[in-house]
């Protein structure tokens, strides 16, 4: 079991809420958000009180969840039939593609397990952190309310769904650099050009360096975040300029791996 004392996990819980822009009315409920199951009975209890574990929420945040993907897709692809708005939905709302975002967000850094669970890697299963965001909007969802919690889901989950409905079975930084080596005989390079912000609060600007043209730089919240944001603009920039090169990324992109 991972041991903290109330004041360290306050502010562990703080720090989160700044680096997801969401600061709790009740903060037990993100604490119960990120508390598995199997800590309930190893864990001490917080003034007096009883733990509670984030199963419940998971189950209210996969209904909020499911349903802000859905009008959001609805809305931005008035065009598209039921089937096609499916297929990008189950894509978007994946164990994978979920557990992906809330290691992104440090979701494993913050959940509570019982002793049996850590050591058997529960901090590392996939299944358990894409679980955890779900708990996390069903958390948001109490506090907040619908429009929260909606803004929130759709935020974070934007690029997956952009890629999805792009049809890419890559991410920019893959496909970018599968061009380079095909087309340009080289590879694209990456630099942080500066970094800005408090600690818990940081943004990485980088740049991207492909054969003589620097791109940038591009902001994100993370150095992968940024790096992943410059490939795009300079996808898109390659794309823009000539419709060779846009139609050659695009059968990059729909390359499986």
């Amino acid at each position: 079991m991972q041991e903290r004392t109330d004041s360290l996990r306050l502010s562990s819980l703080e720090a989160f809420q700044n680096k997801i822009n969401i600061h709790f009315k009740n903060i037990s409920l993100l604490d119960s958000a990120m508390t598995h199951r199997s800590c309930i009975n190893e864990c001490s209890s917080k003034n007096g009180s009883a733990i509670e574990h984030n199963e419940r929420l998971e189950f209210l945040g996969d209904a909020v969840l499911g349903q802000a993907v859905a009008a959001y897709l609805y809305k931005l692809l008035p065009n598209a039939p039921e089937g096609e708005l499916s297929r990008i939905k189950s894509v978007v709302v994946s164990e994978a593609a979920l557990a992906e975002k809330g290691i992104e967000m440090g979701i494993p850094d913050l959940l509570l397990f019982g002793r049996g669970e850590e050591l058997s890697g529960g901090r590392n299963k996939k299944a358990l952190i894409a679980d955890a965001f779900e708990a996390l909007v069903g958390a948001i969802f109490l506090d907040q309310g619908h429009a929260a919690a909606s803004s929130f889901v759709c935020g974070s989950l934007k690029p997956s769904i952009k890629a999805t409905i792009l049809g890419q079975s890559k991410d920019y930084k893959t496909i970018l650099q599968e061009y380079s080596q095909k087309y340009l005989r080289c590879l694209p390079v990456y630099r942080c050009e500066r970094v800005e912000g408090p600690e818990h609060d940081k943004v990485f600007w980088i740049s991207c360096t492909l054969g003589a043209s620097v791109h940038g730089p591009f902001p994100g919240k993370t150095k992968k975040e940024s790096e992943q944001n410059a490939a795009e603009n300079v996808c898109r920039s390659l794309a823009e300029k000539n419709p060779e090169i846009a139609g050659q990324l695009q059968d990059i992109a729909s390359l499986s791996h």
